[in-house]
């Protein structure tokens, strides 16, 4: 009899815990449901305040005609903002502004402004930036991405590269930001965005003026957002990796002109470890809207910039065997041709 009443018991206890864990799973299930919907639900908010973010929002990109600049100038545009691009070519911006409107990058009703300024000279920044309040009465977000680079060993740069180099990607960018900073102080707000490299974080051989110029504007950035940040002005550092942009037309190259052009060119183009600039140009948007502090574009850009920073011996031993065994030797030509022209050559 005990038996039986154990064996009757320990029954009822099995279908009990049974229909116990049927109700467990069922709970558990819609409580994962349930969440599951609330993430998406949030994701599809997140996602819609990105996408009208930039409404309205005055938009300054100082080198928006070509390349990144451009591509940067579009998603802005597509997000709603008003453009002004800035570029020392009258025609290549003209030229910009028509293929933003073709494209719809400028919708009805969206305000666009170009001005004819050379970032390396003050007076032109901070006319650019008085021309663009003068136009739309204030600025929300400075974009800066004008920049210049040079390719050859170290014996073969001359001092004019660094000065080019640091007047255009370093001052230029401290120029256009002296003159909206006061505006955005006086408003409580706004956004910065510095076009950096990641040559602002690793020192790659035989680009040194860039490299050194980047790794200025990389230090200069981020203080700048520590400084501004309480201030409401949000500044965000961009370190992009190797980007399909097509400009190494215009770089500059000296020493073997020629193979110092292969190289570049190859990584460049590479597509297991280059992004396009228009899928780059997405990131950026998507960070500015978000106030990062800093993003650095494509995880191998990432993981180098984090390599240096743990293993800093190693990766500038690794820098010195590349330098040794992959890259083409000093020769004394401090001449230097275009990408375009050596392409022209070939």
């Amino acid at each position: 009899m005990i038996a039986k009443v154990l064996t009757l018991g320990t029954k009822a206890t099995w279908w009990a815990a049974k229909r116990t864990a049927r109700g467990y799973r069922t709970e558990t299930s819609i409580a994962l449901g349930l969440l599951g919907a609330a993430i998406t639900a949030n994701e599809a908010y997140k996602a819609k305040q990105r996408a009208t973010a930039m409404c309205g929002k005055i938009v300054v990109v100082m080198g928006g005609s070509r390349g990144l600049g451009l591509e940067i100038a579009r998603q802005f545009g597509l997000g709603g903002g008003h453009l002004v691009l800035v570029s020392r070519n009258e025609e290549e911006l003209r030229n910009a502004l028509g293929k933003l409107q073709a494209e719809g990058a400028i919708p009805n009703g969206a305000a666009a402004h170009i001005v004819v300024a050379d970032v390396s000279r003050q007076e032109d920044c901070e006319r650019a930036i008085a021309s663009a309040m003068e136009r739309f009465g204030r600025v929300d977000v400075l974009i800066n991405c004008a920049a210049v680079m040079q390719v050859a060993p170290f014996e073969d740069m001359t001092t004019e590269a660094f000065h080019k180099a640091m007047d255009i990607n370093f001052f230029g960018a401290l120029y256009a930001i002296q003159a909206v900073v006061p505006h955005m102080l006086q408003r409580g707000s706004g956004n910065i965005v510095n076009i950096a490299s990641v040559g602002g974080k690793i020192a790659v051989p035989h680009m040194l003026p860039y490299v050194a110029s980047k790794f200025a504007l990389v230090g200069f950035s981020e203080g700048l957002h520590a400084e501004l940040r309480h201030k409401g002005i949000r500044v965000t550092t961009v370190c992009p990796g190797l980007m399909r942009t097509g400009a190494e037309s215009g770089v500059k190259f000296a020493g073997n002109a020629e193979k110092e052009y292969a190289w570049f060119k190859f990584g460049a183009e590479a597509p297991l470890v280059s992004i396009s600039a228009r899928a780059a140009a997405r990131k950026i948007f998507a960070a500015t809207v978000a106030g990062k502090a800093e993003i650095t574009i494509t995880p191998q850009a990432w993981l180098g910039a984090r390599a240096v920073g743990l293993a800093p011996n190693f990766s500038q031993q690794f820098a010195a065997a590349v330098n040794h065994l992959g890259l083409p030797a000093a020769n004394g030509n401090r001449d230097t041709t275009t990408g375009a022209e050596i392409e022209a050559k070939q």
